[in-house]
């Protein structure tokens, strides 16, 4: 079974339930305690065991490969001055067994179709992550557990898809692609029998929604490709899964035994700084 080692982390949206903070700075830039989001996800994907990382972008969002490039005057300030730990802080940004490369997504189709800009960036056959930056995902208070990582461990064992939820609100499923499957327990995975987008609270199969972490395989690309549009008249992902389990692959729902922030808008942006700079020590 091929491993997986990229993840696609689409960075190309307007951010606009952050305006006016992500008018000229990109949201995935916004910092979360003493770090831009955008780090928060790419050591998750490293925790994960998946070093190469995939930003499907678009013009005016620079700032963000500039944050995983060399500063060299920086760090040869910081190193003359004997600033030892930031030197160390900067360099811990991107490890040496990172791999960033970047794509454009000329025009935003939706989810689906940002997916599909870097398919040729994988191997014919190669399985892939997709990480969706708004989305923090954190262990326990207390657990170094990976959610991402026992994903990937899955589909290393089993060769099935995964998809990461967790349960929200009846009155909120409207607003998630929601999964009908039976309710695994957290840390565990259950077969999927479908996956809707933004259903109605009375059409909804369950109360489990896609939380925005997937271990696909190269074969979502190929069903991308001619995916018609969805709901909002956009390419969505979750209709190309759907079809996916249409062939008879199996794709199973991943309880998730952390803790999201929905960091894409201002409320879980300011619970996410609020949380984890009290978590780190910081006295607010």
């Amino acid at each position: 079974m091929t491993q997986v080692r990229k993840a696609v982390i689409p960075v190309a949206g307007f951010g606009t339930r952050l305006l006016p903070i992500s008018k000229a700075i990109p949201k995935e830039m916004v910092p979360v305690v003493d770090r831009p989001l955008i780090q928060h996800v790419v050591e998750e994907a490293l925790a994960a065991g998946i070093n190469e990382i995939i930003l499907v972008t678009r013009t005016g969002k620079s700032a963000i490969e500039d944050h995983f490039d060399a500063h060299f005057e920086l760090e040869h300030s910081l190193a003359d001055k004997g600033k030892d730990a930031l030197l160390e802080t900067l360099s811990a940004i991107a490890p040496p067994k990172l791999k960033i490369t970047s794509v454009r997504q000329a025009n935003a189709k939706g989810l689906g179709h940002a997916i599909h800009c870097a398919a040729h960036l994988l191997d014919d056959g190669e399985p892939f992550a997709v990480i969706l930056p708004d989305v923090l995902v954190k262990p326990q208070v207390g657990s170094q557990e990976c959610d991402l990582g026992s994903m990937v461990e899955r589909w290393d064992a089993q060769g099935a898809s995964q998809i990461m939820v967790e349960a929200v609100a009846q009155e909120e499923v409207y607003r998630y692609g929601i999964v009908d499957c039976d309710e695994p327990k957290a840390g565990e995975s259950a077969d999927m029998r479908g996956v809707v987008e933004k259903p109605k609270p009375e059409q909804a199969p369950s109360r489990l929604s896609v939380i925005g972490r997937y271990v696909l395989p190269y074969r979502i690309m190929e069903l991308l490709a001619d995916q018609p549009p969805g709901a909002g008249n956009e390419i969505q992902l979750t209709d190309a899964i759907d079809r996916l389990m249409q062939e008879g692959q199996t794709v199973q729902a991943f309880r998730m035994h952390g803790r999201t922030f929905d960091c894409g808008h201002i409320e879980g942006w300011l619970q996410a700084n609020t949380t984890l700079a009290r978590e780190a020590g910081f006295d607010i």
